[in-house]
This record gives structure tokens, C-alpha cells and sequence, in this order.
């Protein structure tokens, strides 16, 4: 992880090479921000997953090594498939952020947790528990392809992605 956060700004005013090249990537502006850390980076862990949480929980267990989740729920407005719990635990466990293509709930305990956490809305249902999901595939979220291993970087201004991580 890099020493200083990068402002994502500043990255694209840097950057316009890697820019034109798709090397650096910007998310499209659909995120809420919730969680207490607003500035988070770090290399990207992919999973996709329709109204099912119980991939969700299994990778936040693990230890995160300022590792960013990032999970394609395609993008469901119908249940939330990340909680209070699972980013407690996250938080916890080291992660340093989660982007959730689709809605969350119990954004107040979120919100007072130290983790960064992104996601399309909240919804007070709870999702499925069937254990449905792709680990470590591409994802297609916010008009940008992420694959697993990418570097993730995010703060008020926005997500960028970049193919390889960035130095201040």
C-alpha cells in the first residue's frame, strides 16, 4: 500500500498516460460512500454474487491485508448482501475496503466503523444464503472491467483502478 494516500485527482492529473492506454481506469460516479474511512487503496479481490451474502461473509472472515473486496451484486436494488456484522469483522480483519455493486443495510453501524465501504444504496431486507457466487473472476461494474489483482483507490472525489499499483 502506498505511504501517502493518493488523491485520486491528483492520480489523473498524473496520469493521462496510463489514462489513454486503460491502464488506469475511473469508476462511473453511482456509489454512496458509508463506512468511516473515506481514503482507502489497496489491491483488489473480485467476487460475484446475485442477492446471496454467504460468499460475501466468507472472504471477510479471512484476513484482508489492506486488500479492497470488490463485489459485483449486479447491481440488485431488491435485498442488501453486506451488513453491520461482515464489515465489523472486515474492519477487524484488516481489510482496508469494500465496494459493493448493489445495496447494503445497518449503514449506521457501518458508518461508524474504520474500514472504507462503497455501495449503490441501502435496503433493509437481508439477502440470500446459498452460497452462489464466482471467486476471483472479472467484474463488470459502474462501466469498468476489474479484474482480481488490480489496485483499487478511492476518496471523495471518486474510484480509480489501475492495472498496477501507483506511487505517489
Amino acid at each position: 500500500m502506498a505511504s501517502l494516500p493518493l488523491a485520486t485527482a491528483e492520480v489523473c492529473d498524473a496520469n493521462s498516460h496510463l489514462i489513454t492506454n486503460g491502464e488506469l481506469r475511473a469508476l462511473h460516479p453511482i456509489f454512496q460512500i458509508y463506512g468511516r474511512r473515506q481514503v482507502f487503496s489497496g489491491p483488489v479481490v473480485t467476487l460475484k454474487v446475485f442477492e446471496d451474502n454467504v460468499l460475501v461473509r466468507e472472504f471477510l472472515e479471512e484476513k484482508g491485508n489492506g486488500r479492497v473486496l470488490v463485489v459485483d451484486g449486479g447491481g440488485s436494488m431488491r435485498c442488501a448482501i453486506l451488513g453491520g456484522n461482515p464489515v465489523q469483522q472486515a474492519q477487524n480483519n484488516g481489510w482496508a475496503g469494500i465496494i459493493v455493486n448493489g445495496c447494503i443495510r445497518d449503514v449506521d453501524e457501518i458508518i461508524g466503523c474504520d474500514i472504507g465501504v462503497r455501495a449503490l444504496a441501502s435496503h433493509p431486507m437481508k439477502a440470500n444464503k446459498k452460497g452462489i457466487g464466482e471467486k476471483h473472476v472479472p467484474v463488470n461494474i459502474a462501466g469498468t472491467r476489474i479484474y482480481d489483482g488490480e489496485w483499487l483507490y478511492a476518496d471523495t472525489d471518486g474510484i480509480l483502478v489501475s492495472r498496477s499499483e501507483l506511487t505517489v
